[in-house]
């Protein structure tokens, strides 16, 4: 990305507090539904999204659960102490670190974190019928992520302890503190996969009968795992958006879906960018294998990393990579952790055909993503959302994306 930039300022909107929706519809599948197909734009209702999916579309789904990922706990001088956990350190994997029972250490955003110089933290809880403590001290003190050790008396993993002690962790936008009703509808109906900070919200507005009624239009789905963090919600600070630093995220796709996605390709409508992510990311893994025989999956995917691909290089290309190289090496699933920043810099979409996707931040890598696959257009989509009282962010309205009439 040499000698490029990114004002980050023509990417900006005029979004007002009363615009960002605070609470979920009462019916998920009720929401708005902006349908962008070819540089026209009509209104509809997201249960109607079936009549405008191209035909033979194959929804892909991002399959994480959100963990009740913030602990309140307390210093002994009776100072609370704000911690939110965001990834696992040790163990590091996701399924183990949610499996270990005793004692575990997490990267965390520490609230109040002036109050908490040294010692340890702690709540007590009634587990069972015994009484237990949870503390935590902190061992790794970072510029904004810091590494925590917590310890628990109960018989329980860490999965089950933040279920039992944590809270959801909605938006800093929504500007109020979390409440029964996040526990459920800031959660997909498909979600199962436990691991993420945030929901991939553009997958809120389905419900499981209209999953139903989409499979029996023809629609295919299938679904890829990517573990949303924190930095989703991190603005772009620099003026020129290439010097934003992206955020790391984990993402897990089986060999079922990789063959899936290479029989639908041309037809693989992606639900929410973090979808998106997925699965553009598969290429840089694809092209590893063509370049060195090996995906090397510990390796973070770059923030650039795709732009380097040669333009001949097709996702069709890339999926029949992937799917061989599974097959001879034995391999049920890729993991993968990925950097990648979609931009109008030149990205090529190389999987993904069509995208259902939420209104996003001004000034947002989310927002980049959105231009780099409709241009200049995603102005009039925002403005036509303005002028027609559209819900915005993560528990507002829904857009279906088809820059391609084919």
């Amino acid at each position: 990305m040499d000698n490029k930039s990114i004002d980050i300022n023509l990417y900006d909107y005029p979004l007002t507090d009363e615009r960002i929706a605070k609470y979920p519809l009462e019916d998920r599948a009720a929401s708005k539904l902006l349908v962008y197909k070819g540089g026209e734009i009509v209104q509809s209702r997201f249960g109607n999204v079936g009549e405008y999916l191209p035909k033979g579309s194959m929804l892909v789904f991002n399959n994480t659960r959100v963990v009740r990922a913030r602990l309140i706990m307390h210093k002994a001088s009776g100072a609370r102490i704000e911690i939110f956990c965001l990834e696992p350190h040790a163990p590091a994997d996701y399924e183990r670190a949610f499996a270990v029972r005793g004692a575990a250490e997490w990267s965390c955003i520490v609230g109040n974190l002036k109050k908490w110089k040294e010692g340890e933290v702690g709540i007590d809880f009634r587990y069972g019928d015994c009484d237990h403590r949870l503390s935590a001290r902190i061992v790794v003190r970072g510029s904004r992520e810091h590494i925590v050790r917590f310890e628990w008396s109960a018989d329980m993993t860490f999965g089950q302890l933040l279920e039992h002690l944590g809270r959801i962790p909605i938006p800093p936008y929504l500007n109020r503190e979390s409440q029964e009703i996040d526990n459920t509808r800031y959660q997909t109906v498909y979600s199962r996969i436990e691991g993420s900070v945030a929901a991939p919200t553009a997958g809120l507005h389905f419900t499981g009968e209209l999953i139903d009624q989409l499979r029996e239009r023809g629609i295919e789905t299938d679904e890829v795992t990517l573990h949303v963090g924190a930095g989703t919600f991190l603005p772009v600070k620099e003026e020129d958006a290439t010097k934003h630093a992206m955020h790391t995220e984990h993402f897990e796709v089986t060999l079922s879906t990789i063959e899936h996605l290479a029989a639908k390709y041309g037809s693989i409508v992606a639900v929410g960018t973090t979808s998106v992510r997925t699965l553009e990311s598969l290429a840089a893994l694809a092209w590893r294998i063509r370049r060195s025989g090996d995906p090397e999956q510990e390796r973070v995917i770059g923030q650039w990393e795709l732009y380097d691909l040669p333009e001949e290089f097709t996702g069709r290309e890339a999926l029949a990579t992937l799917a061989e190289y599974m097959r001879s090496s034995g391999l049920d699933r890729l993991k993968g952790s990925t950097q990648i920043m979609i931009t109008p810099l030149g990205y090529r979409f190389r999987i993904v055909r069509c995208i259902v996707t939420n209104f996003h931040q001004p000034k947002s890598t989310l927002l980049l993503l959105v231009s780099a696959y409709v241009g200049d257009d995603w102005q009039r989509i925002y403005r036509y959302a303005l002028d027609n009282d559209f819900r915005f962010l993560s528990y507002g309205d829904s857009s279906l994306l088809i820059a391609d009439e084919r």
